[in-house]
């Protein structure tokens, strides 16, 4: 996505950057401004953070971090939490440890990087501190130059309470030309298959819906693996498509991600997708999902003269509209589930949604079928019964806090309390009551 009038290249030049951003009269791509070297990004200096429940606080757990981009609890007490630059550091009790447990080499051009940590078992951890710790698969998604060749891989590594060992090679992807749109979040799901999301770093192919483009190219689309080997997982929407690339795909039609996350209730996953000029959207994602690009973002009602029979439409895919949609991108990003009640009974099993543009923290209700976004009475006042933002006003209806930084990840802790990683100031924060119930 493009915001303003600079181009990619422009962008991460620093001189168009810093006068950009002192004279605030250009908004940016969060493709862009993620992946800028750290060294500028160090020169935002963090607001305070403010969230609009009084029985809430927010806390900085953690600062001091360079450039993180993703985040996973070992246990109860041990955080892993990846620094674009390569670095994977441990949290221990609260404490960031002065060594990484293990640095990748990767390209860190533009959006490249280290993108993306998944914990098999992770929602089955002990509740005694640290037992049986050595049994954790750890998953990394980056971007590696090896040999001269640029690929984003996923990797599994085994977590041995102290560090990473024994690297396996799960999927071998592209990186080429981009180098935006590379995406990289993991998740495992509630059936034990991985999950990873890949952009389509500028490819125009039939993943793009382009009728008359290249095949299936494992660009723009989301991965459903068994975690094991890479291969193809059971019940997947073109297990029985001819192309073998197609096997793999749960979803396509993906133009960029930054976040991924299942509803604890349904099992359903639901997704973050970056647009370019308009229209960032959350979608919820089905088997087969086809999200529109680039021919359609945000509701197709608002994409005047183009119908669902314009797009590459697979056997076993079906379009749907996004549940919700911002008119001018906010570089919408993380995503996920409060998994607790430890905030208050509203906050359960609900969705917080992050942006990197403002640092601002979102909060949507479900309806009762987990089907779509439950809008309240204020909200509905605001203008937002299309759920689509069109204006300062309606953004502020769904706005649960600010002055995040540029958030890059949000966690349930096994606490019960709600994380938010920034990547602008390096600061791992927590929500948690004012008062905690004795």
């Amino acid at each position: 996505m493009k915001y303003g009038p600079l181009d990619v290249q422009d962008r991460t030049n620093p001189s168009s950057f810093v006068i950009v951003l002192i004279a605030s009269i250009a908004l940016f791509d969060v493709t862009s401004l993620i992946l800028s070297p750290f060294t500028l990004i160090q020169k935002v200096a963090a607001q305070p953070s403010i969230i609009k429940d009084p029985s809430l606080k927010v806390e900085s757990l953690v600062s001091g971090l360079s450039s993180p981009t993703s985040m996973a609890f070992i246990d109860n007490n041990h955080i892993l939490v990846l620094e674009k630059d390569g670095n994977i550091r441990l949290v221990s009790n609260g404490q960031l440890q002065s060594q990484p447990v293990l640095h990748v080499s990767v390209d860190t051009t533009s959006e490249r990087g280290l993108l993306g940590i998944a914990v098999l078992n992770s929602n089955s951890i002990s509740t005694t501190n640290n037992s049986n710790n050595n049994n954790k698969v750890v998953f990394l998604y980056y971007t590696e130059s090896q040999g001269g060749e640029l690929r984003n891989r996923v990797y599994s590594f085994q977590w041995n309470v102290q560090s990473l060992i024994n690297p396996k090679l799960i999927l071998d992807l592209p990186a080429l030309p981009g180098p935006n749109h590379n995406a990289g979040k993991l998740a495992i799901g509630p059936d034990n298959y991985l999950y990873a999301v890949i952009g389509e770093l500028g490819h125009n192919g039939k993943l793009q819906n382009i009728k008359d483009g290249p095949d299936p190219d494992n660009t723009g689309v989301i991965f459903r693996v068994n975690p094991a080997d890479g291969s193809p997982a059971k019940n997947n929407p073109f297990l029985n498509d001819p192309n073998v690339a197609m096997q793999r795909y749960y979803a396509y039609g993906i133009r960029n991600s930054f976040g991924i996350a299942f509803d604890p209730i349904t099992g359903n996953l639901w997704e973050t997708e970056n647009g370019e000029d308009t229209y960032d959207e959350i979608n919820l994602i089905k088997p087969g999902f086809n999200g529109g690009w680039k021919i359609i973002m945000g509701p197709i009602s608002r994409n005047p003269g183009v119908s669902e029979n314009d797009l590459v439409n697979f056997p076993g895919s079906h379009y749907a509209d996004p549940l919700f949609s911002w008119l001018k991108p906010v570089a919408v990003t993380a995503t996920e589930f409060l998994k607790s009640s430890k905030l208050g009974p509203s906050y359960q099993n609900n969705l917080f949604v992050g942006d990197y543009k403002n640092g601002n923290l979102y909060f949507f209700k479900l309806n009762a079928e987990r089907t779509a976004i439950q809008l309240d009475n204020s909200q509905q006042a605001s203008g937002l019964s299309d759920l689509v933002v069109d204006n300062k006003n309606e953004l502020n209806a769904v706005k649960f806090g600010t002055g995040f930084g540029g958030i890059t990840d949000i966690k349930t802790g096994p606490d019960g309390y709600l994380y938010v990683l920034s990547i602008l100031d390096g600061t791992l924060y927590r929500i948690s009551p004012v008062s905690v119930p004795q």
